[in-house]
């Protein structure tokens, strides 16, 4: 049987935001500024430039202010923060984001373990954001989190994404994220997964997030677009990470996807080789070598 795939995907680029927020060696502003510059110039529409949380729980961010009053915005481009509550949409909307982005977990129990409320008490405190977020003509876009496993629970089922899903819709989101947080997901949990949340959202409201710890993040993707889903995200050079999951690796590595899709004859509007330059240049600034394959591979057919 013969599928018919995407003819063209949207990519929201998430290293600078989810791949370098793990990163223990601290990055300047001036690098993070530096590189969504060079995100942006690569053609990527979306780029997740920072995050509106205190600074105690992710000192990497503590910048994004300053970043987003400095960044060279490019026409179209759509730059994202991440706001956990109204002080931090408050952040966001002095700092003239595009989109902000609220977050839930499909798992109760990672809900409890991480911030300490039930799923349903999580969305209720984003009602506000959402509310604000819709009086100010801004996107909002939700993440899923742990939508194919949990490090607490272990499995999760599609009934619980199709659940917190609808809450998020019902919030209003332009878009919402099936995250596979900590990379255990298989093509076949992620069809599930998609397939519940299809049942809520049509199939232009979802994206995927894909992390790579088990080596699926590709396949995963490849399962989302024999579904008609059409806008991924991914991280230059694989940064990234899930502090809830010993030995999680960062989301999928931009390089490696782009060299997949390009493959596929899909078209995404991003320059690889400006994106495989990229990941090359990131991972000298933080001290160790690029975790995309496709994007190390290149780069050294390019040096011979």
């Amino acid at each position: 049987m013969t599928m018919t795939l995407p003819k063209r995907v949207t990519l929201v680029e998430v290293g600078a935001r989810d791949g370098l927020q793990n990163e223990q060696t601290p990055i300047t502003t001036d690098i993070r500024i530096d590189l969504c510059n060079r995100l942006s110039d690569a053609g990527f529409p979306n780029v997740e430039a920072g995050s509106f949380v205190s600074p105690k729980w992710v000192p990497q961010m503590a910048d994004t202010a300053e970043l987003m009053g400095r960044i060279a915005r490019r026409p179209g481009v759509i730059y994202s923060v991440l706001t956990p509550n109204l002080k931090g949409f408050e952040g966001a909307l002095a700092a003239r984001a595009d989109e902000v982005v609220i977050f839930g977990a499909a798992s109760e129990a990672f809900s409890h373990r991480n911030i300490n409320c039930s799923i349903a008490e999580s969305v209720a405190r984003f009602e506000p954001v959402a509310r604000a977020a819709k009086e100010h003509g801004m996107r909002l876009r939700a993440s899923v989190s742990c939508a194919m496993g949990c490090p607490y629970q272990g499995e999760v089922p599609p009934a619980a994404v199709a659940d917190i899903v609808a809450r998020f819709a019902d919030l209003g989101c332009d878009m919402i994220d099936i995250a596979d947080t900590i990379g255990v997901g298989t093509p076949r949990q992620t069809q599930a997964a998609f397939e519940a949340a299809l049942t809520v959202v049509p199939v232009a409201r979802l994206s995927g997030h894909f992390h790579d710890t088990y080596g699926m993040a590709l396949a995963n993707v490849y399962a989302s677009l024999e579904l008609g889903v059409s806008t991924f995200h991914a991280s230059v050079a694989g940064l990234g990470g899930c502090p809830f999951a010993k030995g999680a690796t960062g989301n999928v590595a931009t390089e490696d996807l782009l060299y997949m899709l390009d493959g596929l004859g899909i078209e995404t509007g991003v320059d690889l080789a400006k994106v495989v330059a990229i990941g090359q240049w990131i991972s000298s600034h933080i001290g160790r070598k690029a975790a995309a394959r496709a994007g190390n591979a290149l780069s050294a057919r390019l040096a011979a």
